[in-house]
């Protein structure tokens, strides 16, 4: 098989693992806010840390897998361990009979993500010029249709099965994407630089944390999308809607997603970037202010599509970021750094909304990616480090 097949092959295939995963991680996402409170009797502290204990917690071991990626040359036993961990932790939830008996299994189904750099690292190792971003926006937009699938899966099978079962089927897709990895997924030939640098490092190192820092107030503002569920329900939808919204949020997210990857290609990553920063914003400004369906549905649209936005586009940066020797590293340093902002940002957000009012959670993000917008405006791209396939 040539180069090029096999490159193509492993975007494909990353793409279906993609889509099965997050068809059962959705079919339980969906259900899951009031799995924890009305079924486990958690309060929003609880589902705040929750939602944020388990990125926070792992978040080390990505840098970690990242760093043993590039150390030990392989990309495929992190990404397909990591998925049999997912579908581990998801078994453990279905067990679960207090919301503290959740924890140990969060933790397991996030150290899942381990997977996460050096996959990111293959998929930028498997990318043509000009494609990054359209390939990052490609596997997130699969992300999200899986989403989409799971979220109508879980809305049927609610009707006929309790909230444990669903639970417990959703982790079978994870099994099968594991499968997948484990079994098709090739090394890429070792590709020439088209931009040779004999020291990339230095000429990255401090854009590179810069871009840290940027994208680390963002995360410790973007508390858990569970909150904006809960708003919802708390202001006129009902119990039965909640998946409903969830879906309008998943579906958003999967149409921005290939869009954004593919404009960040052409016109550059930073106004991507700054589009999506004021979506939120004005999701922050608008909640609070105006509690009508129409306009929640309205603010949960541009939720998602904000979603879609960044997450591909800060994969992109991370990646052609990152010299070539340390890529998966350096992807795994990125993921370390904003998944620890994760605990606080929801675990705060939710002692707000306990403490403070439903409204407080969102001034403080808008404070915080207000902060973060600004310094973007001063970042500088200094350049593409990224080899990529001809």
């Amino acid at each position: 098989m040539s180069s090029q097949k096999k490159t193509h092959k492993n975007i494909r295939v990353f793409a279906s693992a993609t889509f099965l995963n997050d068809l059962g991680s959705d079919m339980i996402a969906s259900i899951w806010p009031l799995f924890v409170t009305n079924v486990l009797k958690a309060n929003m502290s609880a589902l705040g840390l929750l939602d944020g204990i388990g990125n926070s917690l792992v978040s080390i071991s990505k840098a970690a897998s990242g760093y043993l990626s590039d150390k030990t040359k392989k990309r495929k036993i992190f990404i397909w361990s990591g998925y049999l961990m997912g579908a581990a932790g998801r078994f453990g939830f279905a067990l679960s009979r207090t919301w503290a008996y959740l924890i140990p299994f969060k933790i397991l189904e996030r150290l899942g993500k381990v997977r996460s750099a050096p996959r990111d690292a293959l998929v930028s190792e498997s990318s043509h010029k000009g494609k990054l971003g359209r390939n990052f926006g490609f596997l997130r937009s699969m992300d999200h249709l899986g989403g989409i699938a799971g979220i109508l899966l879980s809305i049927l099978l609610i009707r006929f099965l309790g909230f444990r079962t669903i639970i417990m089927l959703g982790a079978l897709p994870t099994l099968i994407s594991a499968l997948l990895i484990l079994t098709l997924i090739q090394k890429p030939e070792k590709k020439l630089s088209s931009q040779p640098d004999p020291n990339p490092s230095k000429k990255i190192h401090l854009p590179f944390k810069f871009f840290l820092i940027i994208s680390s107030l963002y995360s410790l503002g973007a508390f858990s999308y569970s909150f904006l569920l809960l708003f919802a329900k708390n202001h006129g939808f009902s119990f039965k809607n909640i998946p409903l919204l969830y879906l309008i949020i998943t579906a958003s997210a999967s149409v921005s997603s290939m869009f954004a990857g593919r404009l960040s290609d052409q016109i550059g990553r930073k106004p991507i970037l700054g589009a999506a920063y004021i979506f939120w914003m004005a999701v922050c400004v608008g909640f609070p202010l105006n509690q009508s369906p129409l306009f929640i549905f309205t603010g949960l649209v541009l939720y998602g599509v904000h979603i879609g936005i960044i997450n591909p586009t800060w994969r992109a940066i991370a990646a052609e970021m990152s010299p070539e020797e340390h890529r998966a590293g350096y992807i795994g340093i990125f993921q370390m750094v904003t998944g620890l902002c994760a605990l606080p940002a929801s675990f705060f957000a939710g002692l707000l909304w306990d403490q403070v009012g439903m409204k407080a959670p969102f001034y403080l993000s808008l404070g915080l990616t207000f902060l973060s917008g600004t310094l973007l405006l001063f970042w500088k791209n200094p350049g593409r480090t990224l080899t990529y396939n001809k």
